[in-house]
Order: structure tokens, then sequence, then C-alpha cells
């Protein structure tokens, strides 16, 4: 040391100190925020998951790969007074969902018996007719970087083809609620086969 200039030795303990940074996300798989939404992007493969719905079935997102695109809708919180409103309105497309090869699943971080005792107190759930899945920990989630500060999922939909890779994202804050018809509109959009106009909607040509 006693050869080094003095400039380097007093630079040793910040070099020191970033090295061990480095060392303890390594080991510990340590991922911010801005990681984890950096990852999410349209083009990338959608982590497969495994979720429990609230009819006791387990939701696998690579049951579909090959088969189907998928609609993932995320809202915040059941017993809240937006998120039925969107999940009736998305109740409302699903046939045309599944008419256009494609399967909607909703959920949120509450756990699927929350779900079920949701579905049979409030009127306008009592007959969804989509599959609703559970993410009690926030892990999928997280992982997709939709996880908001309260813990809850932000109001995200995601729509993949049927190899699984994301085509298409959105994002809205806790106190916005979606337009599911637009959703609707973007899944027949990324089916046309072609090169799609502003605005365009099933029946119109192609730009090419």
């Amino acid at each position: 040391l006693y050869h080094l200039p003095m400039e380097v030795i007093d630079m040793i303990p910040k070099i020191l100190a970033s090295m061990f940074l480095a060392f303890v996300i390594v080991v510990l798989d340590i991922r911010t925020e801005e990681d984890v939404m950096e990852n999410l992007k349209v083009g990338m493969v959608a982590p497969n998951f495994a979720l429990m719905g609230n009819d006791g079935r387990k939701y696998e997102l690579s049951r579909h790969l090959g088969k189907k695109n998928v609609v993932l809708a995320f809202y915040p919180k059941d017993f809240t007074f937006i998120c039925p409103t969107e999940i009736i309105e998305f109740s409302s497309i699903n046939d045309e969902v599944e008419s256009s090869n494609a399967i909607l699943l909703g959920g949120s971080t509450d756990n699927e018996f929350c779900k079920l005792a949701w579905r049979r107190e409030h009127p306008g759930l009592k007959d969804l007719n989509h599959y609703s899945f559970a993410d009690p920990k926030g892990a999928l989630s997280e992982e997709l970087g939709i996880l908001s500060e309260e813990g809850v999922s932000l109001r995200a939909t995601l729509i993949t083809n049927p190899d699984n890779v994301i085509q298409h994202i959105s994002v809205n804050a806790l106190d916005t609620g979606r337009n599911p018809q637009e959703d609707l509109r973007i899944l027949k959009a990324l089916q046309a086969g072609g090169l799609t106009a502003c605005n365009w909607s099933p029946g119109q040509e192609l730009l090419g």
C-alpha cells in the first residue's frame, strides 16, 4: 500500500464496499423494482406459473403453450369498488375471447378462499364465466414488476401469443379502471395477421 498514490488508497474503502454489495446481490438474488420492470417488455417470454383458482383448480400458463393466446388481467383486491366493475366487464367479453382461440385469466394477490367468498357475496360475480387465480404471496406480480408499494397488483393486462411471448402490456394506477373492450380489440388486432391502423377493428382492411 505504501507504494500506491494516496488518491488510490482513499478509494479502496469504496471499492471494497461496492464489491461486497455486488456479492450480496448475487448471493441473495436481490432485485430492485427497476430491475424487475426492466425485464417486463413486449417480446419476452412470460414466466410460467402454477396458481390456485377459486374453483380449487391449479392454473398453469404452460398448459396453453402452442395452443392459445392468453389474456392475463391483474387487479388489486377483492371486496373493493373499482375491481368488480372491471371483472364484470372482462366477463362480458369472455365469450369473444374464447371464440378467438384465447383464454382469459384474471387474478389478484388475495387467496383463493377470499375470492370464493367474494364471488358468493357479490351479485355481479356469482355467474363469473372466466378463470380466477390467486397470487397470495404476490410472487408472480412481483416477478412481472406489477406489484405496487401497497403490496397488491396494479391494474395490469398482458396478452401473450401461443408461444407465451408477451405481445401487449398495459398497466394502470390503482385508482384508474381499464377498458376490457379495448383489450379485446387489441387481442383481435394481434391475431389479424397483418398491419392494423390506429383504431382498427375486426372487419376493416389491413395496411399490409
